[in-house]
């Protein structure tokens, strides 16, 4: 990118130093960021200082955390695709009927990153929020995704290295992922037993758009101890599809309201 006239990289470098910090790095100091980033020390430095100057950083004992305004760079994503308002009532009532987690996720690379999510106090082997990634061909929302990419967008898309930093315990061979797929667009869902984690089991249905592609997928995540993949099919997916219909349903009627973007 250092040919690109018009690439910014200290912009780019600040958000290197944003994406240092992880669940298991919420503190660092100036010299891990600089080992992280593979950037100078004294560049580091200025760069979390600016960050601290405008908010999203702090220092703490000789180490900088972030702060919650980080939040606003992820929550501007979501505003404005209208994801989060459309979803939530939805969402809400499925988790009422089910009493099982549900979230909504979108493709990024070979990644699944959850952009909605309403959860129940239950222990589960992985804990997941808004911005979570997650690799795609190990989780059903992933495999929804995937399934409404084209042969050639598919192949693009698994060429991309994970940025999760979550290992699956089962990773299928481009063949098995191949088969999988052409079964969830047949039956128009996909279920993920325990590939992600043990004790994880989910169920996936896509969101569409108004022409019919799938924007998102939403799904429903139980204990495979507590919830057999019978009582997943027969009691979750009918509600999960139902609601999956209304989602979509919003979103298109929200696409074909008018816009007061260019009105000024």
């Amino acid at each position: 990118m250092k040919d690109d006239r018009d690439f910014v990289e200290a912009l780019a470098r600040g958000l290197d130093v944003i994406k240092a910090f992880s669940t298991s790095h919420m503190s660092l100091t100036v010299s891990e960021v600089a080992a992280s980033t593979s950037l100078a020390r004294p560049t580091a430095r200025r760069l979390l200082l600016t960050l601290e100057t405008l908010g999203y950083v702090r220092s703490v004992d000789g180490e900088y955390v972030l702060t919650p305004k980080v939040l606003e760079l992820g929550t501007s994503y979501i505003d404005a695709q209208g994801m989060w308002d459309v979803a939530r009532p939805h969402m809400q009532e499925l988790v009422r009927v089910t009493r099982e987690s549900s979230s909504m996720s979108q493709l990024d690379g070979s990644d699944i990153v959850y952009t909605a999510r309403v959860p129940v106090s239950k222990i589960i082997g992985l804990s997941v929020q808004i911005g979570t990634r997650l690799p795609a061909a190990a989780t059903s929302m992933g495999q929804v995704l995937l399934a409404g990419l084209s042969e050639a967008e598919l192949d693009r898309v698994l060429r991309l290295p994970s940025n999760s930093q979550v290992i699956p315990r089962v990773k299928p061979s481009r063949k098995q992922l191949a088969e999988t797929l052409v079964d969830v667009r047949k039956r128009g869902w996909a279920l993920s037993d325990e590939q992600l984690s043990w004790g994880i089991r989910s169920i996936a249905a896509p969101v569409r758009d108004g022409e019919g592609r799938t924007i998102a997928a939403l799904n429903v995540t139980v204990h495979a101890a507590e919830t057999s993949i019978a009582v997943l099919k027969k009691e979750h997916l009918p509600r999960l599809l139902e609601t999956a219909r209304s989602i979509t349903e919003d979103f298109v009627r929200l696409s074909t309201l008018p816009s007061t973007k260019n009105m000024r």
